[in-house]
């Protein structure tokens, strides 16, 4: 069979494997798309993803759409449409029964956190555990299942924000991520979503997936105080100083985009007097189940997928997802 390896920096190769074999409780997957990720093209273009650098060749991919290739347990037959739960949990904590993917010791398809990495989904055949499986609903295009993984981080991050019914909320960074969380905040029935970005063509997507207020920074004020949710999806530490300024009093600001690893100069002293409340989110629980059901019900998030570029023509396609004027997701097709 062929993968994607990714040696070191701007190094990715198509290259031969032998043919895996499912042991017990474990299900082969024939891969159809990938989704490229930020930690995808930081691992690619840097060689690293923060602080977790590529020692051995590391395979990407965690947001993926298949179908069952050989299952021995006899439970799903070929061609079965599927999509992954890429995460395998930690030893049980107590106190985090419910949150069990910030219990430490798991992993994550397409992750070079631990050694020996834990191999990803941009590969033609791919082996993972029973209970990572998930079975799409008929008629939903596996195409649009890909984006399963980073609408469950969405619909996740929403969820910390409480009841958003009537209420308005500000997706800071229209990127694959926020467009994805001003989808879910539509959704999740709040009266106004407003976007804002460095760019206008991200801008232009954030409206066709509903969003009423769009900002450019740089050229457009967002007012202080304006919005009783925000949701910082850049990963920018002065947008951070922009939610915290735009939250009102008794708000909430939910950090989506993975900060950096270094001190960071963010003004948080109207938190104070806002009594505002601040919350980090990591990648999600069971929102996938969640997720699916979303898409499964509209075809409004086809939107997202702005690029389908085959596998074998790797670098071209990181090249376009790293050009967020070009590009919104970009997938692999396999």
């Amino acid at each position: 069979m062929k993968l994607l390896a990714i040696h070191g920096a701007e190094d990715i190769r198509w290259e031969d494997r032998p043919t895996p074999e499912p042991g017990d409780g474990e299900v082969r997957l024939r891969v159809r798309y990938v989704g490229i990720c930020g930690s995808d093209l930081h691992y690619y273009f840097h060689g690293k993803n923060g602080e977790y650098a590529v020692r051995e060749p590391l395979t990407p991919g965690h947001e993926l759409s298949a179908e069952v290739d050989l299952d021995p347990s006899g439970r799903l037959a070929p061609g079965t449409p599927v999509t992954v739960h890429p995460a395998r949990f930690g030893p049980s904590v107590a106190g985090l029964e419910d949150r069990p993917h910030l219990r430490a010791g798991g992993d994550y398809l397409g992750s070079a956190a631990g050694f020996p990495h834990r191999q990803g989904g941009a590969a033609e055949l791919l082996i993972v555990e029973e209970h990572m499986v998930r079975v799409l609903p008929e008629g939903l295009p596996l195409e649009r299942a890909a984006l399963a993984e980073p609408l469950a981080v969405a619909i996740h991050a929403v969820s910390l924000a409480g009841d958003l019914t009537g209420r308005r909320a500000l997706v800071i960074g229209a990127g694959p991520i926020g467009l994805l969380v001003a989808a879910a905040a539509v959704h999740a029935g709040a009266a106004a979503v407003g976007a804002s970005d460095v760019r206008p063509e991200p801008l232009d997507r954030a409206r066709t997936l509903g969003a009423t207020e769009t900002f450019l920074v740089g050229t457009d004020t967002i007012g202080n105080e304006s919005f009783d949710v925000v949701f910082e999806c850049s990963g920018v530490g002065v947008a951070l100083t922009q939610a915290v300024r735009a939250a009102r009093r008794a708000g909430t600001v939910v950090q989506v985009g993975m900060l950096p690893d270094a001190e960071l100069g963010v003004n948080l002293a109207p938190m104070l007097a806002k009594e505002l409340t601040l919350r980090g989110a990591f990648r999600f629980s069971t929102e996938i189940d969640d997720a699916i059901a979303m898409l499964a019900s509209t075809d409004t998030l086809d939107a997202v997928v702005s690029h389908v570029v085959p596998a074998t023509d790797a670098v071209s396609a990181f090249a376009t997802a790293r050009d967020s004027s070009a590009s919104a997701k970009v997938l692999l097709s396999l």
